[in-house]
Order: C-alpha cells, then sequence, then structure tokens
C-alpha cells in the first residue's frame, strides 16, 4: 500500500492562490432565515456530536453591555464556524457576523450573518475589515474572528494572528470609545462514548478603552497570548478528564447498548471462591 501526497493545510489563502476579483458581500439577515439557520445548525451539531459542552460564559455575561464584543478563535476544521453560530445565538443570544473567505461557494451563510473577505490584495482585505468596525456598532451583533486567517492543525502551536482583529479592535475603540475582546478555545474530543463532543471555553475578557496604549503588532501579540493561554488550560484540562465544571448546551441519549452497559456496572456479582 502506498502513502497518497495529499496537502491538508495550505499557508496561503484561497482566495489569494486564485488571484481573482470578487465581490465584497455584506451580511443579509431576517428573522426568518436566522430562525431558519438557529435549527438547521444546532441540528448538524446534535446528528453528528455526542454533546456541546462550554464554560466561563461568565466572563461575556459580565461585560459591559454598552460596549460592542469580539470572539476570537483559532480555526482547525469545518465545524468551527457551525460552533460559533451556536455560541452566539444559543449562549450569548446575539446575532452573528462572521468572516467567511470564499463566501461565493455558500451564499446563504450571508442569511445567517457571515460576510465576504477577498485576501487577494490588501485593498480588497480592507473592506471586510471596515465593515467588520462597522457592524460593531449594532449592539445586536456579536463579531466571531478566527485571526490566524487560514485554517491550522488542531492544537498548532505557537499561535500567531494576522493583523486584521487588531486592526478592527483599535479602529473599534476610536469610534465607540471601548471594546471587549474574549478569546474561545474550541476542541473536538472523544470521552466514553463513540462520539466526538464539542467542548468550549470563553476566556478571560479584555477590555480596552484607549487603543493609543498598544501599537498593532504588539496589540496582536497580546491576544495571540490570550488565545494560547486558555487553550493551554482547555487541552490540560481535558488530559485529565476534567470536564466536570463544564455547562452542557445539549447531550444525547445513552444508545440502548449503553444502556445495558451502565446497568451491567451496577451489578454487584458474587466473589468467586477460591479453587
Amino acid at each position: 500500500m502506498t502513502a497518497t501526497d495529499e496537502q491538508l493545510y495550505c499557508d496561503i489563502p484561497p482566495t489569494k492562490l486564485r488571484n481573482r476579483e470578487e465581490k465584497f458581500k455584506p451580511a443579509k439577515t431576517s428573522k426568518f432565515w436566522l430562525w431558519v439557520a438557529s435549527m438547521f445548525f444546532f441540528n448538524m451539531l446534535q446528528n453528528r456530536f455526542y454533546a456541546f459542552r462550554y464554560k466561563g460564559a461568565e466572563n461575556f455575561y459580565e461585560r459591559d453591555e454598552n460596549a460592542p464584543t469580539i470572539l476570537f478563535a483559532p480555526h482547525c476544521n469545518w465545524w468551527d464556524g457551525i460552533v460559533f453560530y451556536n455560541i452566539a445565538h444559543r449562549i450569548c443570544h446575539k446575532e452573528i457576523r462572521l468572516m467567511v473567505e470564499e463566501l461565493n461557494r455558500f451564499p446563504l451563510l450571508r442569511r445567517g450573518g457571515a460576510y465576504s473577505v477577498n485576501k487577494k490584495s490588501p485593498q480588497s482585505a480592507m473592506k471586510a475589515l471596515k465593515y467588520s468596525v462597522d457592524v460593531l456598532g449594532d449592539l445586536r451583533n456579536i463579531l466571531c474572528i478566527f485571526p490566524q486567517g487560514i485554517i491550522r492543525p488542531p492544537h498548532f502551536r505557537p499561535i500567531e494572528f494576522q493583523t486584521g482583529l487588531a486592526y478592527i479592535a483599535k479602529n473599534a475603540i476610536k469610534r465607540y470609545g471601548k471594546i471587549n475582546l474574549i478569546p474561545i478555545a474550541i476542541d473536538y474530543c472523544f470521552f466514553r462514548d463513540n462520539r466526538p463532543e464539542v467542548v468550549v471555553e470563553f476566556g478571560q475578557r479584555i477590555e480596552l478603552f484607549d487603543d493609543r496604549n498598544f501599537e498593532r503588532k504588539e496589540l496582536t501579540h497580546m491576544l495571540e497570548h490570550s488565545l494560547q493561554k486558555v487553550c493551554d488550560n482547555q487541552a490540560l484540562e481535558i488530559s485529565q478528564g476534567d470536564i466536570t465544571q463544564y455547562n452542557i448546551l445539549f447531550k444525547q441519549h445513552l444508545k440502548w447498548y449503553r444502556r445495558i452497559e451502565q446497568r451491567l456496572k451496577k451489578i454487584d456479582l458474587p466473589p468467586v471462591a477460591d479453587v
């Protein structure tokens, strides 16, 4: 048997690889389509995962509600956007605004709150960054960002950002006076079931008032460190099987054969006599 030559990850964003100009497309939501998206994306998770666990949501709930909020997380696979959608709608109870590259392939995502970004050139990408600052002005929205800019392998280290998140944050401070930034760790784990679970942790909230205290690169490094810290802490807890502090968004009923297994474990068998 020979190994296949398959490249799973690339350091160059797909829109830059194609080198094709694409028109910027803003989010285009309505109550009906948000309801459809909420049901559809929640059912997708329930059909594939055994449970959705989360902790640290008080870092979001205890924020200054008069200031806009950005959630940012690593990006390792296709499910990340679906998980972010459910975080925004079912935990934070906000409309998501999510920057999506190659939105032309999935135009209906605009109805759920996605908007496009083309990384063909800095000028093209700037349209999405400026729009990101604009949508923060509506406090019904919550902006969700994958600041690495490309998909990386799970648990990739070191976590390194492009400077787009820092640009959005600094300009949001100038316009709105304050910004909340919350790092989010997302992992997908097998515990004791035959299906994986989604594990989410809200990191320590960062409140910024004055963009003059940070240069763009300095702010980027600070946000990188905050995300890596919460991701490393989550990985340590998972490695020790410590998930007792997590809330549960959903958890499936045990399959019939797992219920039998649980019942058998509770049966006290008589001791075996020595021969």
